[in-house]
């Protein structure tokens, strides 16, 4: 019964993609670094001609004992758009997630803590908001969308039972508190409402040689009291997710899907009848990876993502519309070099299109990662 993948994926946190969220049951200590670029280029006439992010990712994971694991996830980031009129650029280390994780005696629950601490940019320029909502676009997917808030802290749990003799299922949900801080230099204070989270999750085997792993993610958000006491209300949010891996030859073959749906605002009161309502909107991807292990030392994994992003034009809007698609293919390779040291290589190329005042635009997105982990 794999109950400890299925609680792992249900506790996790969003840190950085590429961040380890647990060391491996046989080592105490893991630790990662590297280069991560993300570019994209745009074609004419849109309002920026490229959007260039660089990020350096620190993440270190211990084991305390066989039940307590503690892990550390920062990082440095640079990013510059150019314009007609100039180039904006933004730089700096991001928040820190701290986090506690401690299994109970049974295994099958997980409790965890999270301290972020605010060691990014709490307050940047009104000059570079264009740049910060490009790095924001969840089609785009920049690894590092946001440099720094005023911090906060989650807690939540996890927990897996069993469904049948070889499957399980899980349940998981946390809290998140955020601290006000001043995003914007001359400012206001920003006043984030709280978010509350809740998962559910079934994994197992299926199938000669399949694997089958779901999720579903109910996350709900409180209003956000900008300067003056205006308000800005987001939409609840679900999001399924669902994988399946099997052998295909001397390789094995992962597919997956996920789709994240925001609902329009609620009118929680009378206080927020004049609130800034975030309109609806889905983002959607469905992937293939095919990983084979050419040596013992080495292994080849070429991929292959399509994502789609469509919202509403206000929130009295009944249909979505398209703000943009691409085709992401790519290749990793990842070589041990020895028992303690492992080098990750990924390299893509995303192909797609932008919508810009009612037309489109073409968009070329090169990524490189270069990553080094260690473990003792």
């Amino acid at each position: 019964m794999r109950r400890a993948p299925l609680l792992l994926l249900l506790a996790a946190t969003p840190l950085l993609p590429i961040a380890a969220q647990e060391p491996a049951a046989e080592v105490s200590t893991v630790g990662r670094t590297g280069v991560v670029f993300d570019g994209y280029y745009f074609g004419s006439p849109f309002a920026f001609t490229n959007v260039v992010q660089w990020t350096v990712p620190l993440t270190l994971a211990q084991r305390v004992g066989r039940r307590l694991t503690v892990d550390l996830s920062s990082a440095f980031a640079r990013a510059s758009g150019a314009t007609t009129s100039g180039t904006l650029e933004v730089s700096g280390f991001t928040d820190t997630d701290v986090r506690a994780s401690w299994a109970t005696v049974s295994g099958h629950l997980i409790i965890s803590v999270v301290a972020t601490l605010p060691t990014g940019r709490k307050a940047v320029s009104d000059s570079t908001l264009p740049l910060l909502s490009a790095l924001a676009t969840e089609l785009l997917a920049f690894t590092t969308p946001t440099f720094g808030s005023g911090g906060g802290a989650t807690g939540g749990f996890a927990t897996a039972f069993r469904l049948g003799e070889r499957w399980a299922g899980g349940v998981a949900a946390s809290f998140r508190w955020h601290a006000s801080y001043t995003p914007i230099a001359g400012s206001g204070q920003l006043e984030p409402g709280g978010e509350g989270r809740m998962r559910l999750g079934v994994e197992g085997p299926f199938g000669r040689g399949g694997y089958f792993r779901g999720a579903a993610v109910y996350t709900a958000s409180g209003a956000d009291t900008l300067r003056g006491g205006s308000r800005s209300i987001t939409g609840d949010r679900i999001l399924v997710y669902s994988s399946v891996g099997f052998p295909a030859g001397s390789s094995n073959l992962a597919l997956y899907a996920y789709d994240m749906y925001r609902l329009r605002p609620r009118a929680y009161n009378t206080t927020n009848r004049n609130a800034v309502q975030v309109p609806r909107g889905n983002v959607f991807a469905v992937g293939a990876r095919l990983e084979r292990t050419l040596t013992p030392a080495l292994s080849l994994a070429p991929n292959l993502e399509f994502r789609s992003e469509l919202a509403g034009l206000d929130t009295s809007t009944a249909g979505l519309v398209l703000l943009g698609w691409l085709v992401r293919p790519g290749v990793d390779l990842r070589y041990h070099a020895s028992g303690q040291v492992a080098l990750l290589v990924q390299g893509q190329a995303a192909f797609g299109r932008l919508a810009d005042n009612g037309s489109s635009v073409s968009l070329v997105g090169p990524r490189a990662v270069v990553l080094v982990e260690w473990s003792r």
